[in-house]
């Protein structure tokens, strides 16, 4: 039996008369009491949460459990499908005995169900191709994907501003080498009053293009950019659509699609109007292997991801972190991280046993459990569980044993998946278009530069001759030096003029956040 104290103040810390997504049961000493019920209420899921434990503890079911209860209420889902386990979200579960042991130990009225699904991916071989544009993307998120250090990333971030003010539009990676070649070529001169750049450094960009290339990110750039609002899709019964991001064909580009999913949630922040405290998220943004957006990220970016996860909650967005250890989130983003499912941690090494002590001081006291034994006694599908109120403040940490998802928890069928795939969003994404942009606007004015400074050549040439025929005519004279004849001078005049005018053709702007906020793309959003 659970302590009555435990019982009474898990009742006043978790009250049912608010919706909110249904955790589990309470634990105590192996023991769970069907009721009360944990959960965390629907208001405070866009203060943020964050999914944390070792390998092999319950993590990924926790999270497809909060994302069919966030969808039954209405709530759109984004999540990332990292070993493709979470396709079964689209089927219904099956019973068994473990299921139903499970449910009645929790108090929870379990039934099977499938969930609304549609399918997104990085390659278009498993959903709705995912792409964005070089110029949205931008010159921070950008550098992190090609694994830049900091001399280099600034180098980009002229680049980008270079392309800003000419209306050079940076579309693919065709695009952004085309306006690296120019500059440290034909335009040489045009970046000087930017600062300059080295042909080393240039070199080392190009390189790890094509390395990023080789790894088949590339097509990962380019049009038609994927349109943020088809997330925010509900399904004529009012359930939310989940929107899966397949990623086992690209399991070894996490860097890339890592900062892809940050370059979603960057340009959600830039575009969605402010909505304040709401009784329910418009969007739950799930990052999982979340240690992969601080991994070789810069003071810079880290600031500017806290930045995000500080604000976006007033524009409607919750975000879910997904990691082993809490120390894998950088200080300033845990602490917004207002919910906190933390399943079972191991301590085999002295850094596991550091990292134990770190997230065993994250969880509010109680003296019902000892923190730091009980995070390493929690068996598979238990968690400790600490949530924000509506007040806004944290409750009583409590062990919790999780309830069963009612979808299937086994990947969909292939030919059930390959079905799935036939729809209007897949075939929306499915051609690429490559319109007139950077590399091509480039091409044309060096063509252009280069025909004007051949043809002034000629007139060049053709008044020289007509002058050599008319002193040939005229009486001898002593010169002091050598003289220019009429041609020559007429020459230098043109050549001076076709170099201002090159100058001055590239003129113009652009806009585009530090973060990557969406070209050509209408801010209304839902």
């Amino acid at each position: 039996m659970l302590p009555q104290t435990l019982l009474d103040e898990t009742r006043a810390a978790f009250p049912t008369d608010a919706p909110g997504v249904t955790l589990g049961a309470p634990l105590h000493g192996g023991h769970s009491h069907p009721e009360p019920l944990i959960l965390i209420p629907l208001a405070t899921l866009n203060r943020h949460c964050l999914i944390a434990g070792a390998t092999g503890t319950g993590k990924t079911k926790t999270l497809q459990l909060i994302a069919e209860q966030l969808s039954d209420a209405g709530v759109p889902v984004f999540l990332a499908d990292i070993k493709g386990d979470l396709s079964g979200l689209g089927a219904a579960g099956t019973s068994s005995a473990r299921i139903e042991q499970r449910a009645a130990a929790c108090g929870y009225d379990w039934t099977a169900s499938p969930y609304p699904i549609e399918f997104l991916s990085m390659t278009g071989a498993k959903g709705a191709q995912l792409r964005a544009t070089v110029s949205s993307f931008g010159p921070s998120l950008l550098a992190k994907v090609l694994g830049l250090n900091d001399t280099q990333s600034s180098v980009l971030a002229l680049v980008f501003k270079y392309c800003d003010d000419h209306d050079l539009l940076l579309i693919d990676f065709e695009d952004l080498r085309a306006v690296l070649q120019y500059l440290t070529n034909d335009g040489a001169a045009d970046i000087k009053q930017y600062g300059g750049i080295s042909k080393q450094t240039v070199g080392v960009l190009l390189r790890e293009m094509i390395r990023l290339e080789s790894l088949g990110a590339a097509q990962f750039f380019g049009e038609p950019e994927f349109d943020l609002d088809d997330l925010f899709q509900v399904e004529r019964d009012g359930r939310g659509l989940i929107s899966l991001l397949e990623l086992s064909d690209v399991p070894d580009k996490p860097q890339a699609w890592s900062t892809f999913m940050l370059w979603m949630l960057a340009t959600l922040y830039n575009t969605l109007p402010e909505v304040g405290d709401l009784d329910k998220p418009k969007l739950v943004f799930f990052f999982d292997e979340a240690h992969l957006l601080f991994d070789g990220a810069n003071k810079a970016l880290v600031d500017q991801i806290e930045t995000v996860i500080r604000l976006i909650r007033s524009k409607g967005v919750g975000v879910f972190f997904v990691t082993q250890s809490p120390t894998d989130i950088a200080p300033p983003v845990l602490a917004q991280l207002g919910n906190r499912v933390q399943h079972a941690l191991r301590a085999f090494t002295a850094n596991d046993e550091r990292a134990l002590r770190a997230a065993a001081r994250t969880f509010p006291k109680t003296e019902h459990y000892d923190i730091q034994e009980t995070l390493t006694a929690l068996g598979t599908g238990e968690a400790l569980v600490t949530v924000l109120t509506k007040r806004g403040t944290p409750t009583p940490s409590v062990a919790t044993l999780l309830v069963p998802p009612r979808a299937s928890m086994d990947p969909l069928a292939a030919d059930e998946f390959n079905r799935r795939l036939q729809t209007p969003q897949v075939r929306k994404y499915a051609t690429a278009i490559d319109r007139d942009s950077a590399s091509e606007m480039l091409e044309r004015r060096v063509a252009t530069a280069r025909e004007a400074a051949a043809n002034a050549a000629t007139q060049a040439e053709t008044i020289d001759n007509i002058g050599r025929q008319s002193a040939n005519t005229a009486t001898p004279s002593r010169q002091r030096g050598p003289q220019l004849t009429e041609g020559q001078k007429i020459a230098r005049t043109i050549g001076t003029s076709v170099a201002r005018s090159m100058a001055v053709a590239v003129a113009g702007s652009i806009t585009r956040g530090v973060l990557g906020a969406m070209f050509g793309k209408p801010t209304r959003r839902r």
